[in-house]
């Protein structure tokens, strides 16, 4: 067990004859009592300092490991957010593709049926310029028959009549 200054203060020593000056050793005494103390308060706060430096060091690690811990738990955030948005980009670029073909699809089917519309049409106006054709050539055909002369010299004469009756 240490030493305490009260220790130091009530030890007595032993005389002899022709023995150390006790003034001398007392001054002595009091002077390592006062260097102990002194000793022992320094002890105490260099321990206090340490005691709080402890503190601040056991915060400030505290402080690292919930910062390393909240960095990783935002990479790991991150990742997923990333991975996240790859899968809906990816998703995104098949629907985008599905209706891509869907509608490459669709015009491809209507420009078939508007191809064999236009076909249809095309036939069905060729058969009636030829309907038409038959149709004016047969009225050239009557209107270049003879009957056709006698009936207007008969129309005229009758409309002569007429306009002279009246």
């Amino acid at each position: 067990m240490p030493l305490t200054p009260l220790d130091i203060h009530n030890k007595e020593f032993s005389r002899r004859l022709r023995g150390y000056d006790e003034d001398e050793v007392n001054e002595f005494l009091d002077q390592v009592i006062k260097d102990y103390e002194s000793l022992i308060r320094e002890n105490k706060e260099i321990q206090n300092q340490m005691l709080a430096l402890q503190e601040r060091l056991n915060h400030f690690s505290n402080i690292e490991e919930t910062l390393s811990k909240t960095i990783i738990v935002a990479q790991e955030a991150a990742d997923e957010v990333r991975n996240n948005a790859k899968k809906e980009a990816q998703l995104i670029i098949k629907e985008a593709e599905k209706n891509a073909d869907r509608i490459v699809n669709e015009s491809l089917n209507k420009s078939r049926k508007v191809s064999l519309e236009v076909e249809e049409l095309k036939k069905q106006a060729s058969i009636y310029r030829a309907r038409f054709r038959t149709l004016v050539e047969a009225q050239l055909e009557l209107l270049s028959q003879d009957g056709w002369d006698s009936l207007e010299a008969g129309s005229s004469r009758d409309s002569e009549r007429e306009l002279l009756r009246g």
